[in-house]
């Protein structure tokens, strides 16, 4: 008798994570349908890949800017072409939708998270991603330029814990320019304004170092924009020692429990708005 009540309890205790497992399972399966949309996607992000690394190469000539020479710059942007398809810059209507039409409602009836689960469907979607849009750019940019490899072995798992954090910002950035529908019905100018923020300030376009220091600085411990492409990006092309990278960590380390806390907090008030309103 106590054996069978301690698995049930068990059980119990283990069914939240069965449940955010098979979000997880779904956003795979889900984005695995739509291959002809990666395949386009990949071949673009391969086209803007070759226009990006001409134009940083012929900046930066024969000799390193700002850490980064030839074979690092390009490694940056084929490695970044790659980022974008895994940490999703773009932002994605679908939340905004639901709450603009109502039908959020029947997502908070669930007996989940609304954001853990939304956070596990985008890791689904993540996990596809890298298999397919990550790996496509890489080899093409191997193929076509001289790539850094990492010399340092550790330099490969900071690279992999430093992807699925800034995964995990992206997320949480993302959700709540969505999050906004619930204050303004209407979430397209956020998601414009996150759209173009989340390259020019993240490191899309170039790397954030090409600034002063001063304002490179500022932008990566005080804004979460880096955390999802130029920190794994700095990782990845060794620009510093170890424990540079450990710090570069760290910060997107507390950027993943700020970004994640905040987003708690507005799933909370927003719950709250809309019973106020009748829903």
């Amino acid at each position: 008798m106590l054996a069978d009540e301690s698995r049930h309890a068990t059980a119990l205790a283990l069914a939240p994570y069965r449940a955010y497992l098979a979000f997880a399972q779904a956003g795979f399966r889900r984005y695995a349908t739509y291959r002809q949309a990666m395949i386009a996607a990949t071949v673009t992000n391969c086209v803007f890949g070759f226009l990006r690394c001409a134009v940083l190469l012929a900046l930066a000539g024969t000799a390193a800017v700002a850490g980064y020479d030839a074979e690092r710059l390009a490694t940056f942007v084929w490695v970044g072409q790659g980022l974008i398809g895994v940490v999703l810059i773009w932002a994605p209507t679908e939340l905004a939708d639901r709450i603009r039409t109502g039908d959020v409602i029947t997502d908070l009836l669930r007996p989940v998270d609304p954001v853990w689960r939304e956070l596990a469907g985008d890791l689904g979607r993540a996990g596809f991603a890298l298999l397919t849009r990550f790996v496509g750019p890489l080899v093409v940019g191997a193929l076509a330029y001289d790539l850094y490899a990492p010399e340092r072995p550790a330099t490969y798992a900071l690279f992999a814990c430093s992807m699925l954090l800034a995964t995990v910002v992206c997320f949480g950035c993302r959700y709540l320019v969505n999050a906004a529908a619930y204050w303004l019905l209407d979430a397209r100018g956020p998601q414009m304004a996150w759209t173009l923020l989340s390259g020019v300030l993240g490191g899309l376009y170039f790397p954030l170092w090409f600034l002063p220091r001063v304002a490179a600085l500022a932008l990566v411990v005080g804004t979460p924009f880096p955390s999802v492409i130029q920190i794994p990006l700095d990782v990845l092309v060794e620009r510093g020692s170890t424990g540079e990278q450990a710090a570069l960590l760290a910060v997107q380390t507390g950027w993943v429990v700020a970004i994640l806390a905040i987003c708690r907090w507005v799933q909370r008030r927003a719950e709250r708005r809309l019973v106020v309103q009748g829903g």
